[in-house]
């Protein structure tokens, strides 16, 4: 609003006769829009982007793609950096740091033995990774707070000591908060689990790293990064039907395997790309995790606006129009790799097993399954999960399973339900999502990674027992998911899990075959179409978020002398210049 109230007041004396008017400095000056609702005081500097930008196009002399763009806006020292695509290492200033509770533990006791009073840039700690699914969401939360109550109690006092943010157990998986309260176009924000390119489908540049590096840029201290290549993907046509944004980053892995994307970041881009909503573009993002990428992104766009707006941040999404050019990449841009994929061609694809680069249709993986030895009845079908748990996920879900039901039928697998958050679970209560996925037979977990991540007390089978599952989650290395080395697991999207789910079978191919309904006549399922945002506001569910207060000289971290989990840090002995020789190897690794 700010800068058509200055058009308008220009306008005005232009009319009325410039010199009557002293335009004061305040006017021409742009709104100051917070980073979150949660920080009122921490600032979008879009500014210092552009004037980093403006430094290093100088320099390059080149068109930029949008990659570059965000990269290079954000190094320590933009004149004199040395910039070499897969060459030179580049000293960063992120914007923000996120930790998921596992590794926030180390690096909250590494962040306190610094010495530093209070994080430099906005921090936040994220309960999710210590949640089991055993019987249900209400109850593996329950449970979950009993047996990690040291852990939660140590990361809330140390957050609350050194002004770090922190989302309480129950509260949902980190990349989803992140989407929903912390990504924006143009951010940079460096997260301690390899997901945190979920953030991209905003137009952030988000990079999954390890706690020593979010200790580094927590502390002040310049990030360092090999200069990333840059592979562009151009997508063309448009999604529909069975088709899913999935299906996309699906196809991508089969393209570039697992270590495809090593030391690049994957840029999307192309007349497709508006064909896809913003939570899908942040599918896409996440699972680049998979082939290696150290992240993705998509241009900003108006999906992209339409979500901020939604989400309670349209005041972020005005800003990002002003400085839109800076958002998207440079016409004539050159990648190092491009890849095109016509989306009106793409079709639903399932991946695995043991791998999420081995690609197939899902029209195909029934006989493949079959001539390879693969287990083709489902054991369990799986949906949600950081990289699925959208709103318009569990939509596209829920128009599947009402048309089971609405033929007497439901999944003749186990099928489990992850919402990615609070807000997502209680939109999707509200909205009679959960209730149709629940009569089809599902299982609602806790707001949580789950069984994703490994967090899974498996009872329907034995260890060792040869079985498949499905899930819309994103890896699937042998025993990932229920630490079943005899586990063939497969990723897809979750209308795809909840239609095999219903079937039972690999050998099911929703788009052609026919189900039996409990009246003996056959049916097929439609194309599911569900809305990508709810037509009411998002119902935030219950309040899960602990600010740090301001004054927190007389907060206490919590850490008990006899933990068995948890140990303050002493320092180092000073090193007395000898190598260190003849130590004991803990691990060797190998293949993937």
């Amino acid at each position: 609003k700010v800068p058509v109230l200055i058009l308008s007041f220009f306008q005005h004396a232009l009319n009325s006769g410039i010199r009557r008017y002293h335009v004061a400095p305040v006017l021409c000056q742009r709104a100051k829009v917070a980073m979150s609702h949660f920080e009122p005081n921490e600032y979008i500097n879009y500014e210092k982007l552009e004037k980093n930008i403006n430094i290093v196009r100088k320099r390059l002399d080149r068109p930029l793609t949008l990659s570059e763009k965000i990269v290079y806006g954000h190094l320590d020292d933009p004149a004199k950096q040395e910039i070499e695509r897969g060459k030179t290492y580049l000293r960063l200033r992120p914007d923000r740091v996120a930790m998921q509770d596992a590794t926030a533990q180390m690096a909250m006791l590494q962040f306190i033995s610094s010495g530093l009073p209070k994080v430099a840039v906005p921090s936040t700690i994220h309960c999710d990774h210590l949640i089991e699914a055993q019987s249900g969401g209400e109850k593996d939360l329950r449970r979950a707070k009993d047996i990690n109550q040291e852990v939660y109690n140590f990361l809330a006092t140390a957050g609350a000591k050194y002004g770090v943010g922190f989302w309480k157990p129950g509260s949902g998986i980190i990349h989803q908060i992140i989407l929903e309260n912390y990504s924006y176009p143009g951010v940079m924000l460096i997260g301690t689990d390899s997901h945190t390119p979920n953030g991209g489908g905003l137009g952030g540049i988000c990079i999954g790293v390890g706690g020593a590096d979010a200790v580094d840029v927590m502390a002040g201290i310049p990030w360092e990064l090999k200069c990333p290549k840059v592979i562009g993907v151009k997508l063309t046509g448009k999604l529909s039907g069975w088709t899913s944004p999935k299906d996309v980053i699906l196809k991508v892995a089969g393209i570039l395997t697992v270590k495809g994307g090593t030391g690049a970041i994957i840029e999307y881009h192309g007349p497709g790309v508006d064909s896809i909503s913003c939570t899908g573009m942040a599918t896409i993002c996440n699972m680049g995790a998979e082939i290696g990428a150290t992240t993705s992104i998509f241009p900003y766009n108006e999906r992209m606006k339409k979500y901020l707006g939604k989400t309670g941040r349209a005041d972020i999404a005005a800003l990002a129009d002003e400085f839109k050019q800076h958002l998207v990449p440079d016409s004539g841009c050159q990648y190092d790799q491009v890849i095109e994929i016509n989306l009106s061609e793409l079709k639903p694809h399932i991946n695995g097993p043991f791998t999420p680069d081995l690609a197939h249709p899902v029209s195909d993986i029934g006989a493949v399954a079959e001539k390879e030895g693969w287990p083709v009845d489902i054991r369990v079908g799986l949906i949600g999960s950081c990289t699925n748990s959208s709103y318009e996920d569990m939509g596209r879900s829920a128009a599947v399973a009402k048309q089971a039901l609405a033929h007497g039928l439901k999944c003749k697998s186990k099928f489990t339900i992850t919402p990615g958050s609070e807000q997502i679970r209680a939109t999707i209560e509200r909205d009679g999502y959960a209730k149709i996925l629940r009569e089809v037979g599902g299982l609602v977990l806790a707001n949580a990674c789950g069984p994703c991540i490994g967090q899974w007390d498996r009872k329907d089978i034995k260890k060792g027992e040869k079985n498949t599952i499905v899930t819309s989650y994103n890896r699937n290395f042998t025993g990932r998911n229920d630490a079943n080395p005899e586990t063939h697991a497969f990723v897809t999207s979750p209308e795809i899990v909840t239609a095999l789910s219903i079937a039972g079978t690999l050998k099911f191919n929703p788009e052609t075959d026919y189900l039996t309904g409990a009246d003996g006549k056959k049916f097929k399922l439609e194309a599911p179409d569900a809305d990508e945002l709810p037509k009411l506001e998002f119902d935030p569910g219950q309040d899960t978020y602990q600010y740090p207060p301001k004054d927190s000289s007389g907060q206490h971290v919590d850490v008990s002398p006899t933990s068995q989990r948890l140990q303050l840090l002493e320092p180092f002995d000073k090193w007395d210049g000898k190598d260190l020789e003849d130590m004991l190897i803990l691990i060797k690794v190998r293949n993937k």
